[in-house]
């Protein structure tokens, strides 16, 4: 058989006897299998953190909203209370709905969300839509004189626009 002994990377094995080459391999065989090891492992702990991972994804999408929810278990509580209640008094069940869309609204707003009642605001395209427009001598042109349904955004994302009713210059008078 014909052997290459010419060095390699700089070490000189082509002069080094039979026994040290063979303890030599060993030992590169030992190091190579170790870091065969360690990849495995490696690659084993990163397939459970990416099931980790997914797990807490679906976790907080079930459950994102347990807060939310018991922020709004008093006013499912008070609308239960109304109804059961029941009577004839007008008065009181207005008060009654007063008092649980308070308690609603004060909910929401904990979790970001804000109403939109711009009524004596100027007109913002982004954050509301014009249902109408009317002529007024009192009010300056694009402001806003009435709010047919309230609008909402969440943090600062628009959720719904507020739709409003918007002053405009009064009409001049007619020629006769």
């Amino acid at each position: 058989m014909n052997q290459d002994t010419t060095p390699v990377d700089g070490d000189d094995f082509g002069t080094l006897p039979a026994e040290q080459l063979e303890a030599r391999i060993h030992e590169l065989e030992n190091q190579l299998g170790a870091a065969r090891d360690e990849q495995v492992r490696l690659l084993a702990e990163m397939d459970n953190q990416r099931k980790r991972a997914v797990r807490d994804v679906d976790t907080a999408r079930k459950f994102g909203v347990e807060k939310l929810l018991n922020d709004l278990m008093p006013v499912c509580d008070g609308l239960e209370m109304g109804l059961n209640q029941g009577g004839n008094d007008a008065a009181k069940l207005r008060e009654g709905m007063e008092l649980t869309l308070k308690l609603l609204l004060k909910a929401t707003e904990t979790h970001g969300l804000h109403r939109l009642k711009p009524v004596g605001e100027a007109f913002n395209p982004e954050w509301h839509q014009a249902m109408a427009m009317i002529p007024s001598s009192d009010k300056v042109a694009g402001t806003i004189i009435d709010v047919f349904q309230t609008g909402y955004r969440l943090h600062e994302r628009l959720i719904r626009p507020a739709m409003v009713t918007i002053a405009t210059d009064p009409l001049p008078p007619e020629d006769a």
